[in-house]
């Protein structure tokens, strides 16, 4: 049983809700950056989204994006985020998964290479946004291999058919979109639990909700039915302004209670 799976079953076993918090790695310097992922620990993410920085990412809002700018005009590399997430792995309980955009995949020398040094690293899953379910299957293929879950996206208004065929691709968890477009802050939360349901006939799997989510009242409603809340712009918002991490997450694990 991979990280992953062990941390959901655990927690359904006790009865117990997650939260996925994202941080942009490298943020806010390399140095730094496993301070960041124990405080988030500390606070209590049970699973913690690493973004690695890229230019142009294809399912961030300007939040995440600016501050994926600044790692990248501080030199951090992808290669330098895995070297500092090696360096902490084991400090840390957390899962770690990577969200990267496929672009990086394969100029790191395609999914088999990338997912044997994301594993190297102390990576337990990754989460490739801009990647077609339908040209997954050697990613898949990788990441089995490597022992990482490979989570894929279901969009709010993905139809019945191919929301089926992305969770049988999916491991380790399946990552729903709360609304379409890109990552952000949001005001009241759409009402998930009718679509939550429609999945659940589909898969066993974990259930994570993102985009949107961004307060600790946001995260009690979403694990009315889901499995996890993933918090992304909301907390990198205030990181960025200065807050610490470990403050933001422990207000959002909040939620849970």
């Amino acid at each position: 049983m991979s990280r992953i799976d062990r941390i959901f079953a655990d927690a359904r076993a006790e009865g117990r809700k997650l939260l996925m918090p994202f941080v942009v790695g490298g943020r806010p310097s390399i140095d730094a950056f496993g301070d960041v992922l124990r405080g988030a620990e500390r606070a209590g993410a049970s699973i913690i989204e690493v973004g690695i920085p890229f230019s142009d990412p294809i399912a961030d809002g300007p939040v995440i994006a600016q501050a994926m700018d600044r790692a990248i005009r501080d030199g951090v590399t992808p290669a330098k985020v895995f070297d500092a997430v090696h360096a902490a792995r084991d400090s840390l309980s957390a899962g770690l998964v990577a969200m990267v955009s496929y672009s990086v995949v394969r100029r790191w020398g395609g999914d088999a290479e990338f997912a044997a040094r994301a594993a190297q690293a102390g990576f337990d899953g990754l989460i490739v946004p801009d990647l077609p379910v339908e040209e997954s299957a050697e990613l898949q293929a990788a990441a089995s291999d490597a022992g990482l879950s490979l989570a894929m996206l279901v969009g709010p208004t993905t139809e019945p058919e191919r929301a089926a065929r992305i969770v049988e691709a999916s491991t380790g968890f399946v990552y729903v979109l709360a609304r379409a477009g890109v990552t952000g802050e949001g005001g009241q939360m759409p009402e998930m639990a009718a679509r939550i349901a429609d999945l659940r006939e589909l898969t066993s799997l974990p259930i994570a909700v993102g985009f949107g989510v961004s307060s600790a009242a946001h995260v009690r409603g979403v694990v009315q039915t889901a499995d996890a809340a993933i918090v992304g712009s909301a907390l990198v918002r205030r990181a960025e302004a200065g807050e610490s991490v470990e403050q933001v997450v422990g207000e959002l694990a909040g939620g849970l209670a």
